[in-house]
């Protein structure tokens, strides 16, 4: 008997993006730290847009995506709403 399994496929996006040849850590600091380096990071990445898109449809709470801050991304569920 045959099983298979079914794996979603993965944002294509993500390989291409710059965070993932930096690391994480710039991207999901310490509470309170800067996130101006992530931002700068963001700034150069040709995803950006699929980026952030992908975090306001996915409800991220963490991290900088697409560039924006927790805070930030909250402001924008905030007005579009």
């Amino acid at each position: 008997m045959l099983i298979e399994t079914i794996t979603p496929p993965g944002p294509d996006w993500q390989e291409e993006a710059l965070c993932a040849q930096t690391g994480g850590d710039f991207f999901f600091p310490e509470p309170g730290s800067s996130v101006r380096e992530a931002k700068r990071i963001c700034g150069l990445c040709p995803i950006r847009s699929a980026c952030l898109e992908f975090a306001l449809d996915n409800d991220e709470r963490f991290g900088v995506w697409g560039g924006l801050s927790e805070k930030e991304r909250l402001e924008i569920r905030r007005t579009s709403r």
